[in-house]
């Protein structure tokens, strides 16, 4: 995947519309109205009611400046050759931390009061939400604890604990969290960060489209991925306000669809369960701001399967040299797997974190190459005497396939008397070779099955 960044030099035009908007829309003065159907959330203060405006993204923006990369816009010669998109990565996973999230947390913490700050900051979190948090407030020398689920992955459980927060691992998932959360916050009386439904995080997060006009103001199109709503609802809001004809459009896990079942029923779903690799976007419900934003401003939602999400992270770690969580590689995904078809659109690609754990990364690898045909496993009997192990062997290497790993079971409770049964792992090209493979054993009477469960989904 041949990848350059888009040159800043393209922003003039962007810079000039922005520039009208905010003389147009008095951003000097930004109070911004309620939009049309947003629906309120629980959270404190009448400040707080309200949803975000552009006017709230550009303020966003000259507060995190100093504290966040403005990462970079990566045409991909690769994922626009297959998906005939003209497709642009920006490459949040090369953000602080590893995801987009510092952006909205930085934001948020900056506007709590002096008093505020004094009792301290509590947030529930998969992981990428939870550093976020824990850079802002070791910034400002505010006391921080975080919720994670027991599932979170270790890398982000590690990397929070070492920017200064306290972690408290509780609960299965996200919302499990986020309940604890709730009762300590009670308890002590710490500020509660909400991860997505939160008018000042919506807003830090908005700055993610802000900088993709910048470096590629004739964006015809940009697709983000979806937990509770947070990152699509700021791009939304940004470029919506700048350039309505954009396409947003949003990607939920097959097995964490939240969003995307809240849309079509008219309102608020909460899943029963979440079955998901894409540990970042596994949410059970999506906020109240950021569903109501969604309805408003997002032209689709669509989902992805485990499979094409861990294809695209193996993709993208093979030919781009872009090491994507489950998460930040699902927008990219649904390209992939056909779930969007955008032929010939300029189309902005958010790959929104790069925190996978590496104890994941060797099964997502194996996964990801079984169910592209370059690993094969494979079982059959062998009448049990000298030479038919050889036999089997010399007709794989004639296929030019490279074995494994082999295992001799003379004692198989399911073979028959005088048989042995041999599984064996092999490397291949692609499904053809496979095909051929087996064809080939089977031409020469050996009975073989094909392992479908040798690489466990992870």
């Amino acid at each position: 995947m041949s990848a350059s960044h888009t040159p800043s030099t393209s922003s003039n035009s962007a810079s000039r519309v922005a520039r009208s908007a905010r003389e147009r829309d008095g951003a000097s003065e930004p109070e911004a109205a309620t939009p049309t159907g947003a629906v309120p959330s629980d959270e404190a203060g009448a400040e707080d009611m309200r949803a975000p405006t552009i006017q709230d993204v550009w303020r966003a923006q000259d507060i995190v400046r100093p504290h966040v990369y403005h990462t970079p816009l990566l045409h991909s010669r690769t994922l626009s050759a297959m998906t005939g998109a003209t497709v642009y990565l920006k490459a949040e996973n090369l953000q602080r931390a590893g995801s987009y999230k510092v952006r909205g947390a930085t934001y948020k913490l900056s506007r709590l009061t002096a008093e505020e700050r004094a009792r301290g900051v509590i947030a529930a979190s998969a992981g990428n939400h939870a550093q976020g948090v824990a850079i802002a407030a070791r910034a400002l020398g505010i006391s921080c604890a975080i919720v994670m689920p027991t599932t979170a992955p270790l890398a982000k459980i590690t990397a929070t604990e070492s920017y200064g927060a306290n972690v408290i691992l509780a609960g299965a998932t996200y919302n499990d969290a986020y309940e604890r959360a709730r009762e300590i916050q009670a308890e002590t009386g710490a500020i509660y960060i909400h991860a997505f439904d939160d008018p000042d995080i919506i807003a830090g997060q908005g700055t993610v489209g802000l900088e993709i006009l910048t470096d590629l103001p004739d964006v015809e199109a940009i697709v983000a991925p979806i937990g509770g709503g947070g990152l699509i609802s700021g791009i939304a809001i940004a470029v919506k306000a700048l350039k309505p004809d954009v396409r947003i459009i949003g990607v939920e896990a097959a097995g964490a669809a939240a969003m995307r079942d809240s849309l079509a029923a008219g309102h608020l779903i909460k899943l029963e369960t979440l079955s998901t690799v894409a540990d970042g976007i596994a949410v059970k419900a999506p906020g109240e701001r950021t569903f109501a934003i969604a309805r408003k401003l997002v032209d689709a939602v669509v989902t992805v399967e485990d499979d094409d999400i861990i294809r695209t992270v193996l993709l993208l770690m093979e030919r781009g040299k872009l090491v994507v969580e489950g998460a930040g590689a699902a927008a990219a995904a649904a390209l992939l797997s056909g779930a969007i078809a955008l032929p010939g659109m300029r189309t902005a690609v958010v790959l929104s974190g790069g925190n996978i754990d590496m104890n994941l990364v060797g099964r997502f690898i194996a996964h990801g190459l079984a169910i592209q045909g370059r690993y094969l496993a494979l079982r059959t009997l062998l009448i049990d005497r000298p030479g038919e192990l050889l036999r089997l062997l010399s007709i794989i290497a004639e296929q030019n396939t490279n074995v494994l790993d082999v295992a001799h079971h003379r004692a198989a409770p399911h073979a028959p008397i005088q048989h042995v049964e041999v599984s064996l792992t092999l490397e291949t090209r692609n499904r053809e070779h496979c095909d051929q493979l087996i064809q080939s054993l089977r031409d020469q009477g050996f009975s073989v099955v094909e392992e479908t469960s040798v690489f466990a989904h992870p």
